[in-house]
């Protein structure tokens, strides 16, 4: 059986998407911004898909930025209030996804002042302590919705209540959690937010921040203005068009496929906690329908991934943008979790592709694996 158990760092793309997608790559493949016939129906492409990813935020259309993905939305989120402002402090936490983290690193070289905020054990985010740490040359707070690697859901609408009585302009991170859970800005107190849609049944190489309507960034790269300046280069219109059909899919199923990934999770949770000295990691009960996340003692995970890999299962170590790196994962470290605790986790994040059988084979493939991994690791006693 071959299961794919890895989609928090890369998901399928949907039929619909491609289907959408394929006349953009031959009879429709003009420059949207080309005044003939064929520029005007992908700039008409373009924009109609730019009002499906606004409903599937509950933003305005002229509120989405398109971009090449998460990474990108959020460097243009985060460096841009830093260019417009030249300097000052910046809060984020210690468990962002590098996207984040980097850029910040980055802007602390170039004289700027930035405060990571610690977590506890379940990742969570201390709302008091983030009012605590406001300056009065604080120019941004960006926090993630959930995390990427153990699926903690942080206190989002907390923390947009604060920045927004402080006037300082809130970025999230909402990547992982865009079509797992609700998104509407309207109702969420945020002034930007980056998604990318190869995590929700979409291509590659396309994703969108949403900026609220009066917030100013600076643009990162010059040339032709497109995407308000903010992001020039010709537009991947087939790109956009088959994230758009997949925010349309998501909205959609979204209560649905979160119900079924959620009843899978619980079983996957249940099932690899009575290994023994399995531990779960993230939060309880505040976490992605689609998040199941633990560590195994006396275990290497990269071990475990490649045992998994042999008898067909993909999932994941730490993350998928950090997991070719030899160090033990920054998040699981913030949360406490010993250095050789944390070189054994594992990281299952279904879709709504995924089945219980899946999950039964996993269950019955896994504490083999474990065991056999134990018996030649020199951290578990003999």
């Amino acid at each position: 059986m071959k299961v794919y158990f890895d989609n928090a760092a890369t998901t399928r793309t949907c039929d619909e998407a491609i289907d959408a997608m394929l006349p953009f790559f031959t009879t429709k493949f003009g420059n949207a911004s080309s005044l003939h016939s064929w520029g005007r129906e992908a700039r008409e492409a373009l924009e109609k898909s730019r009002e499906t990813v606004a409903a599937f935020l509950g933003a305005d259309a002229d509120e989405i930025i398109f971009t090449s993905g998460g990474t990108e939305s959020d460097n243009i989120a985060i460096r841009g209030i830093a260019s417009r402002h030249g300097s000052g402090h910046i809060i984020t936490s210690a468990v962002e996804h590098p996207a984040a983290l980097e850029t910040c690193r980055y802007l602390e070289k170039k004289g700027f002042s930035v405060t990571y905020l610690p977590v506890d054990r379940y990742g969570m985010v201390d709302v008091e302590m983030l009012e605590r740490e406001l300056r009065d040359d604080t120019i941004l707070i960006s926090i993630m919705h959930a995390n990427n690697e153990i699926g903690t859901i942080e206190p989002i609408e907390k923390i947009g209540r604060i920045a927004r009585k402080h006037g300082i302009p809130f970025h999230t991170d909402a990547v992982q959690s865009a079509g797992k859970l609700p998104i509407d800005v309207k109702n969420m107190p945020v002034d930007m937010l980056s998604i990318s849609s190869h995590k929700l049944h979409g291509p590659k190489g396309v994703g969108a921040l949403y900026v609220k309507r009066g917030v100013k960034l600076e643009s990162l790269m010059h040339g032709g203005g497109h995407e308000r300046g903010l992001r020039p280069s010709t537009e991947n219109v087939a790109g956009i068009v088959g994230f758009a059909r997949a925010c349309e899919i998501a909205l959609d199923s979204m209560k649905e496929d979160a119900a079924a990934m959620g009843k899978l999770r619980d079983i996957i949770i249940g099932g690899v906690l009575e290994i023994e000295e399995s531990y779960l990691t993230g939060h309880p009960t505040e976490r992605l329908p689609n998040n199941a996340s633990f560590y195994f003692r006396g275990i290497e995970g990269e071990s475990l991934i490649l045992m998994l890999d042999s008898m067909g299962i993909a999932a994941s170590t730490g993350s998928a943008c950090s997991s070719k790196k030899l160090q033990a994962s920054h998040v699981l470290l913030a949360t406490g979790i010993r250095p050789e605790d944390a070189h054994g986790s594992l990281r299952i994040s279904l879709s709504r592709y995924n089945t219980r059988e899946e999950v039964d084979y996993f269950l019955e493939t896994l504490p083999g694996v474990i065991e056999e991994l134990r018996k030649i690791s020199p951290l578990w006693p003999k």
